[in-house]
């Protein structure tokens, strides 16, 4: 079934460019997405510059969602770690390294396809994305959600856009800092050097927010144990706030400043680990939101990795 949304322009988006003003109605979508869609203006065709006016009607063709994930590219790679699942929504706690869907490096042993052998997810979100609302790095683990309806979908993008839900972190960094908590600030744009990296810029970007507590010091070791509060989602925040403060996350090939850190490491089991370990020592350990579709208040905590722990273990001994 063909679905057509209709809108109409009141004073409030009057003179906003049409994509503008369809991102901001059907936040679901990228820009990419809306593109592609059929839109006409005042029942003519119409280009996505234009500037609308009071009393416009648009009226926007929603192309069916079709998914690139084919039935046997569906994977069991590993075992779910599942926090919660009802008909509209699946917590999952995410192992390190793996990926988040499939791309053109990575086609198998996602965690959307591995999900999928398990139950369906919401076709939105893009046809290699179903059902994804937030991503965590490849290296990062921790608590996430995902769709399994559209309504959900939809409520969930909201909950997103507007931060009214709690995501706190744990991270293990290098260096002792001299006070108690953070309060991080600064714009987020990619770099232009290495576009793999994200940058501290003074001007334009996007604006990132970081709240840092301090949870436990190891002197001897030189690391600590960070609680960070995202306030906004940017790509790689807490890892670009840190270390640009000082405060690498240890383990990470971006951002870490690995080699001039080791050799100030005297303890061979420290040492060891660090060498021998990929992947950023960060964790999402805490997800509260809103159930998108029951308006029940719900609160995840995913417990640390293993590997987490042992690095936790041996800076215990060192002190």
């Amino acid at each position: 079934m063909t679905d057509i949304r209709k809108f109409s322009v009141t004073d409030t988006d009057a003179n906003l460019r049409l994509d503008k003003f369809l991102s901001n109605q059907m936040p679901e979508f990228s820009r990419s997405e809306i593109q592609r869609m059929e839109i006409t203006l005042n029942n003519a065709p119409t280009k996505l510059g234009a500037r609308l006016r009071v009393g416009d009607e648009l009226s926007v063709v929603i192309p069916e969602k079709t998914s690139d994930i084919a039935a046997d590219n569906i994977s069991h790679d590993f075992d779910l770690d599942i926090l919660f699942e009802d008909d509209d929504i699946i917590v999952i706690n995410k192992p390190r390294g793996v990926v988040m869907y499939p791309s053109a490096g990575n086609k198998t042993g996602t965690l959307v396809q591995n999900i999928l052998a398990h139950t369906h997810l919401s076709s939105l979100g893009g046809v290699t994305r179903p059902g994804v609302v937030h991503r965590l790095d490849k290296d990062t683990s921790g608590v996430m959600v995902f769709a399994k309806s559209d309504a959900a979908f939809r409520g969930l993008v909201k909950i997103f856009s507007t931060h009214d839900l709690t995501r706190k972190y744990i991270a293990f960094v290098w260096g002792v800092p001299n006070w108690d908590g953070a309060d991080i600030t600064g714009n987020l744009a990619r770099s232009s050097r290495n576009r793999q990296k994200m940058s501290l810029v003074k001007s334009g970007g996007k604006p990132a927010h970081t709240i840092v507590n301090v949870s436990t010091v190891w002197p001897r070791a030189g690391v600590s144990e960070f609680r960070c509060t995202l306030m906004t989602g940017r790509t790689h925040q807490i890892r670009v706030h840190l270390s640009a403060h000082g405060f690498p996350v240890l383990c990470d090939p971006l951002y870490g400043r690995t080699s001039n850190r080791l050799a100030t490491v005297r303890d061979a089991d420290l040492l060891e680990f660090l060498k021998n370990h990929d992947g950023q020592m960060l964790h999402a350990e805490i997800l509260d939101f809103t159930h998108p579709v029951t308006g029940e208040k719900l609160h995840f905590k995913a417990k640390l990795p293993a590997d987490m722990y042992e690095l936790k273990s041996i800076l215990d001994e060192i002190g």
